[in-house]
């Protein structure tokens, strides 16, 4: 099982930007498909952004695509959400995660994704 430790977040003006990073320890994630989802109060978990292991395919969610990157460096086992022009909407707890099944693509579903990181505040004020 691979530990995934997150870090950025925080409280941001509506138009602002923040930069979430997830780091892998225990084993490396480089065959990972890796993703980003969220989760406000009182809602369910909703995906966010995916990437393949290799980098090559990258799926949004409709509401976060032309706003928000994702990336991976497999030497250094990060994965970041680079989050631009947020909306006091984009309000949550942020949760990277990590799919240890060989799959062509990545998934858009939560349950596909076995480890998570331990979630990270983003609050948009508006």
């Amino acid at each position: 099982q691979v530990q995934l430790v997150q870090s950025g977040g925080g409280l941001v003006q509506a138009g602002g930007s923040l930069r979430l990073s997830c780091a892998a320890s225990g084993r490396t994630f480089s065959w990972n498909h890796l993703a980003w989802f969220r989760q406000a109060p009182e809602k369910r978990r909703a995906f966010v952004a995916a990437i393949s292991w290799d980098g090559r395919i990258i799926y949004y969610s409709d509401s976060v695509k032309e706003r928000f990157s994702i990336s991976r460096d497999n030497a250094k086992n990060t994965v970041d959400l680079q989050m631009n022009n947020l909306k006091p909407e984009d309000t949550a707890v942020y949760y990277c995660a990590a799919d240890i099944h060989s799959r062509y693509s990545p998934s858009r579903s939560a349950s596909a994704y076995e480890d998570w990181g331990q979630g990270t505040q983003v609050t948009v004020s508006s």
